[in-house]
């Protein structure tokens, strides 16, 4: 049986505190601690446009509006699908709309642009897989999943991975929505959370997790089993014998990070915090078990900079301190708050407790990451410590995670408000 998990927080949280409350060092260098717009941190987020998008005559329930957008960098194009049945294309500069195309009930997915065959795939609370031409928005396939698909697909050579709520993992020609294979877990008795995971793909393997706490890794080619699937809630079934049922779910899309020891896998089991798996074998590596309730993971990556270079002009080196490469894993949870751990340890860096409502996934943007909660606007913090450096009051909370890239920033509100978000390089003084 799934269920919402509704949230509650005494307080307001760091997110909400005055922007001007954070501390950044200074220097010119790109980098979280002093981003762009470290002269003028009250300044740095601004609103380039706000549309009405969602249809209000086709709203239904509460207001909400998960998923994420998807960019086409080279077209200047943003897809976004919507609470009134709809997967809208934008155009990016001012929001205004390409085309709509119309499902049968809600698009609370992350589209994925195919910009090979110029194909758009998505899916629906209709219990389907569409896939569209990017153009003009004509229906190149249609696959029933007889469940709720609202996860990105994973594209690996011609074939197309996406899953559904009912525990299945999908593999299908990516032109004609063939069914090439398919894998199934038996989902947990008792209660699970509202939402499921994603696949993840890296080379001749596609991950994937499953509501009844365990995580697997299959041939890209067949389906095969890589190593026997994990159960990473394994602690919280016995910590629940005889108790209130604990949630199980593993409703993370799994993280692929390529390290100096070899590939990893990050993952999130609702009650068993975050834990690090060995990509190859499926031996856990570390746990952070106090990290509970996560529902999504982002991982952070600023590249090695500050080298010093000569001048050529005979006044010697100029530049900064070299810095090695930092990596953050962000950990969203709607009920302990964003985390930052250490990818390499699984040690809490920080953690901002969750205002009223949630948090969204966080996007990367110039340096920094932009997070949304849902009834506060939209915040931006640095990843390596959490401080906040600016935010905005929309009059509507996110749920949708923002998509970003360069300094723009796009969402739809649970109000159905499309915006885009500019982030402001401040002028030297």
């Amino acid at each position: 049986m799934k269920r919402d998990v509704l949230v509650r927080s005494g307080g307001l949280s760091l997110l909400l505190a005055l922007v001007g409350c954070a501390t950044l060092d200074s220097g010119d260098h790109v980098n979280p601690e002093t981003p762009t717009w470290f002269h003028r941190p009250n300044g740095a987020l601004a609103i380039s446009f706000r549309r009405p998008l969602t249809a209000s005559t086709r709203k239904e329930g509460e207001e909400y509006e998960r998923g994420r957008a998807e960019l086409d960098i080279k077209h200047g194009r943003v897809f976004v699908g919507s609470s009134d049945h709809g997967l809208y294309a934008l155009r990016a500069t001012d929001g205004s709309t390409l085309f709509r195309f119309e499902t049968l009930n809600a698009v609370q997915s992350e589209p994925l642009y195919d910009p090979e065959t110029e194909s758009l795939y998505f899916g629906s609370h209709d219990g389907a897989l569409y896939a569209i031409s990017a153009e003009d928005g004509h229906l190149l396939y249609r696959y029933d999943a007889a469940a709720e698909v609202s996860k990105r697909p994973a594209l690996a050579g011609e074939t197309l991975f996406f899953a559904n709520a009912a525990d299945f993992l999908f593999a299908v020609d990516r032109r004609t929505g063939k069914e090439r294979w398919k894998v199934h877990r038996t989902p947990a008795l008792g209660m699970e959370v509202s939402g499921h995971a994603g696949p993840a793909v890296s080379g001749e393997t596609v991950y994937m997790a499953f509501s009844d706490g365990h995580v697997g890794a299959f041939a890209v080619k067949d389906g095969a089993e890589r190593w026997p699937p994990v159960d990473l809630s394994a602690d919280a079934e016995q910590a629940s014998a005889g108790e209130t049922v604990r949630y199980l779910d593993v409703d993370t899309t799994p993280v692929i990070d390529e390290t100096p020891n070899g590939k990893l896998l990050y993952v999130a089991s609702y009650s068993g915090g975050v834990v690090a798996l060995d990509a190859q074998t499926g031996s856990r590596v570390w746990s952070s078990e106090k990290a509970l309730g996560v529902t999504d993971l982002l991982l952070f990556t600023e590249p090695l900079h500050g080298e010093h270079k000569e001048t050529g002009s005979g006044q010697g080196k100029m530049g900064y301190p070299k810095r090695p490469e930092r990596k953050v894993l962000i950990a969203s949870s709607a009920t302990t708050g964003l985390w930052g751990i250490d990818p390499t340890t699984g040690r809490a860096l920080f953690r901002n407790k969750v205002p009223e409502g949630g948090v969204t996934t966080p996007a990367i943007v110039g340096g920094a990451i932009a997070v949304g909660t849902s009834r506060y606007g939209l915040f931006l913090l640095s990843p390596l410590d959490g401080k906040v450096i600016d935010g905005i009051e929309t009059g509507s909370g996110f749920s949708q995670a923002p998509v970003a890239y360069g300094r723009h920033v796009y969402a739809l509100s649970n109000s159905g408000n499309f915006f885009g978000f500019d982030i402001d390089a401040p002028v030297r003084r």
